[in-house]
């Protein structure tokens, strides 16, 4: 039995135990993969008030170390399964079960995929989801970033400092990204633009080799030759194993309050999974400190 049990360590998830431990409480934090979340997928971080520059892994490795250095536990176990008993929470876990007074949910999201055929079977032989983690091998190479987000764009500026030349491709005719990011995209010399277009093929025997891309408007299509393609067309959230505890919206985000309160008392929500309209790493940390203090002045 502990006080708190956080499901996730991405940013709201350790933000979350630092303040549960701070009050004088214990913290579990289950965790699936490793900690950090997507975060740790980015290569520069520019918009956390207070620091200028951060890597994503530096970011979320001091906010773990933080976390276990006043007395968090951390367990790497996937979760299969909560139940809200009257009297106390319990969590299932691939190998244990683990009992807590409150739960916070902070199971972020996770990259969607483009849904055409052979991606699974390309994966990491050529098509990616981290264009951090795998874009340095691809040094010197033609790729390709699929997506016109923050992510995508942030993605095919990174790429264009090693790699030969980055088409990024984007569905719409103006990406969605922040303005901040988008001019750095700006005389870019080996980075190609390829609009009102989308992937529609994948090419290659053992690895990829080109892409076919459709423009919306014409329906012409065309073939890029690439060696890589990084996939950043959005994300979704990872919370049907909860959807018979807490209410859901109808595109699978937990519903809260603005205290982080799900419909299940003493359950609690932060970070990217929960309905919200920014999805920022100052909010996920922000939804973590809310959501640990309530957890705790309502034990």
């Amino acid at each position: 039995m502990v006080d708190v049990i956080i499901i996730g360590a991405g940013t709201a998830g350790l933000s979350a135990a630092i303040y549960v431990q701070r009050a004088g409480k214990k913290a579990l934090v289950l965790e699936e993969s490793t900690y950090g979340g997507q975060i740790i997928n980015t290569a520069d971080i520019e918009n956390y008030p207070g620091i200028k520059h951060i890597s994503g892994f530096d970011f979320a490795t001091d906010l773990y170390n933080q976390a276990k250095d006043l007395g968090t536990t951390f367990a790497f176990e996937g979760v299969v399964k909560i139940e809200n008993c009257e009297d106390e929470k319990v969590v299932y876990t691939t190998k244990n079960e683990y009992h807590a007074k409150a739960i916070i949910i902070a199971t972020g999201m996770k990259r969607r995929e483009l849904g055409i055929e052979r991606e699974k079977e390309l994966t990491g032989k050529g098509v990616s989801y981290c264009a951090t983690c795998d874009g340095m091998f691809f040094r010197g190479k033609n790729v390709a970033v699929n997506g016109g987000g923050n992510v995508a764009v942030e993605d095919a500026e990174y790429l264009t400092r090693f790699c030969k030349r980055v088409y990024i491709i984007h569905r719409r005719d103006e990406f969605r990204a922040d303005e901040a990011e988008v001019v750095k995209l700006d005389g870019k010399e080996n980075l190609v633009k390829v609009m009102d277009s989308t992937v529609t093929k994948l090419n290659g025997d053992d690895r990829l080799h080109s892409i076919e891309v459709t423009d919306k408007n014409t329906g012409e299509t065309k073939t890029l030759n690439v060696d890589a393609l990084f996939v950043a067309i959005g994300q979704i959230p990872m919370n049907q194993i909860f959807s018979d505890i807490v209410e859901l919206d109808e595109r699978g985000f937990i519903k809260t309050d603005e205290e982080c309160r799900t419909s299940a008392k003493g359950i609690y929500a932060a970070g990217d999974c929960r309905v919200k309209t920014v999805r920022q790493l100052t909010t996920a940390a922000s939804d973590g400190a809310i959501a640990a203090l309530n957890a705790c002045n309502n034990l």
